[in-house]
Parts: structure tokens; C-alpha cells; sequence
């Protein structure tokens, strides 16, 4: 076995780990998605069983019933919650991929690959507004206001981030928004509306551990970019470079390089196709220049706040289990 499958390995085990206190009701989540997205659309169906055999993580549903087991005593309206906050982060992703033209997920091809882009486009719409169906169904409004408000967080971030026409002008204020926005939300509203279905009390501690440790997560998942070698070429995968997409390891290091280092990425954000051998320079620069650990370090700030934010949360294996999931978030390698 490679290191890096030693590495993968591990890392799935911490995730299987921390979602051994709520493993029970976390099998139930996928068949109450689908459920919930069933319909009499044969387009739909088939669109909906790629998605079902695109397995993601569950990480938005193992911390929300996490979240209901604080006290030991979930209410029931958790599992079907759970489901409701995996499909809005769904179709998040389909739109995304739309939005990005990308063609492969994870190994796999996306729905706007293996469809079409409007196929996407309006599926995404669909999860949504199924997914948005349910809680009204549900008649809670709690949890209404709490996903819904993610959402219009995620759509605004996108929008913001679609309008910056000067990549290498986003500025780490910008950056900062962007991932609250699009990223932490969701982990802040999945985390409360599993404390409104157990623990209450804990609701707003359960919304600032879910905010800050989605702002870890999305650092963590930006140096990936920078720090995970492909196995077929041996060097960084560079795909937010090859998609000029500016995040907080460049940020940092574009005011620390000489006008010559800045010549280099200029020219990448300038080339419609850059190749493995400009990514690689690129990377290069920005981890002489300290753009990798000025990252690694705010990750690791977000994380300590996480942490902080479980302080008023008594002790317990949901509670052991949320804070386990900092280390994995910090730690992971894909």
C-alpha cells in the first residue's frame, strides 16, 4: 500500500469514527433523500440515481445528528432534517459543477457531464426547492428559517464571487466572506437545527462550532489544491489555478513575491489553458513565499474557535464525536 492510500485510509476511518455515535440513523438519511426528490419525471429518476450513486461523505448529516444527541434525546425529526441538509449541499454542488463546466467529481462524472448543463442547472433548482418542500411540510419553521437563510448565503456568495472580474484583486476580506458564505453557512444551520431537535440550549453554541468549523473546512479543502500530489503526474492537482480561482494561500503569498514571482502568476491567470508546468511553478512560489502555512495557521484559528464554541457543551459521545471532527477537518487529505 502507497503512503497516500495509507494516508486516505486513515482518514476515511476518523470519518467512520466520528460517525459511529449516530451510525444507526445516518444509514436512514440517503433513503429519506430520495424520498423526498422521488418523481414522476423519468429525466429526474435517472438524474437522481447518478446522484445516488455518487456517495458522498454525509459530513453535513453526521453533525446534525450529532447535534441532536447533546442531551441524549433526539425529538425524531432529526433523520428526515439530516436528509433535507445534505440535499440543499447537493444542490450546491450541482450547481457549482454547472457553473464551473466541470466534468468530473470525485472521479466520476458530474450531472453536468453525464446530462447536459441545463439538465443540471434546473436539477439543482429541483433538490432545492424539494429539499426547501420538505421543511415546509414539516410545518417547523425553525428549521425553515435556518436553511433557508444558508441558502440565500450560498446563492449571494456565488453571485459575489461570479462578479469579481480581477481575480488577483480578491483580497482575504473577500476570501473570508466568500467561504462563510458558501461553505460555513450550511455547517452553522445543519449544526443548529440538530441542536433544535434535542438540545436546544445548546442552539447558538452549535451555530458558531458549525460556522467556524466550516471555515476550517473550506481552508483545509483550499491547500489541498496546493499541498495533494496526483499519483499519474506526481506534482500538485492545481485545479482552483487552472480555473483562476484566488484563494487564501495565494492571497498571503502575492504580497510577500518579487516582481518576477508576480510576472509568474500574472502569466498563469492570463493563459486560458495553463499546464501542469505553470501550476507547478505557481505553487512553488507560493509555498517559498509562505502562503501555505499563513493558511495552515488560520485553519488552525478556526478550528481552536470551534473548539471553544463546545466549551458550555457537557460531556458525551456526540460531544467527543464533534470534537474528533475538527482533527479530522484540519487533517484530511481529500
Amino acid at each position: 500500500m502507497t503512503t497516500d492510500a495509507r494516508v486516505s485510509g486513515s482518514v476515511a476511518t476518523a470519518l467512520l469514527d466520528i460517525q459511529e455515535p449516530v451510525r444507526d440513523r445516518l444509514d436512514l438519511v440517503p433513503d429519506e433523500m430520495w424520498r423526498i426528490v422521488k418523481a414522476d419525471a423519468p429525466i429526474i429518476d435517472a438524474a437522481n440515481a447518478h446522484l445516488r450513486s455518487m456517495k458522498g461523505k454525509m459530513f453535513r448529516p453526521t453533525l446534525l445528528l450529532l447535534a441532536s444527541e447533546l442531551d441524549g434525546s433526539p425529538d425524531g425529526r432529526e433523520t428526515g432534517l439530516a436528509a433535507v441538509a445534505e440535499l440543499v449541499h447537493l444542490a450546491s454542488v450541482v450547481h457549482d459543477d454547472a457553473v464551473d463546466h466541470s466534468n468530473v467529481r470525485r472521479g466520476q462524472p458530474t450531472i453536468n457531464a453525464f446530462f447536459s448543463h441545463q439538465i443540471a442547472v434546473i436539477l439543482g433548482d429541483y433538490l432545492y426547492s424539494k429539499a426547501l418542500a420538505e421543511l415546509v411540510r414539516l410545518g417547523d419553521l425553525d428549521p425553515l428559517r435556518a436553511f433557508t437563510a444558508a441558502s440565500n448565503d450560498m446563492t449571494l456568495g456565488e453571485m459575489r464571487q461570479l462578479a469579481s472580474y480581477d481575480a488577483l484583486s480578491f483580497s482575504e476580506a473577500d476570501y473570508f466572506q466568500l467561504i462563510r458564505a458558501k461553505t460555513a453557512s450550511l455547517l452553522g444551520s445543519s449544526c443548529e437545527v440538530g441542536a433544535l431537535c434535542g438540545a436546544p440550549e445548546y442552539r447558538d453554541a452549535m451555530r458558531r462550532y458549525g460556522v467556524q468549523l466550516g471555515m476550517a473546512f473550506q481552508v483545509a479543502d483550499d491547500l489541498l489544491d496546493y499541498t495533494e500530489v496526483e499519483s499519474v503526474t506526481g506534482k500538485p492537482s492545481g485545479n482552483d489555478l487552472r480555473e483562476h480561482k484566488v484563494t487564501l494561500p495565494l492571497i498571503a503569498a502575492l504580497a510577500e513575491m518579487s516582481d518576477a514571482e508576480r510576472a509568474r502568476v500574472d502569466s498563469l491567470f492570463a493563459n486560458p489553458t495553463p499546464d501542469d508546468t505553470e501550476i507547478a511553478e505557481v505553487v512553488a512560489i507560493v509555498t517559498e513565499r509562505g502562503g501555505i502555512e499563513y493558511a495552515r495557521r488560520h485553519g488552525q484559528d478556526f478550528a481552536e474557535a470551534a473548539e471553544a464554541a463546545l466549551e458550555p457543551v457537557p460531556p458525551s459521545a456526540a460531544r467527543d464525536a464533534l470534537s474528533a471532527a475538527l482533527t479530522y477537518v484540519v487533517d484530511r487529505r481529500s
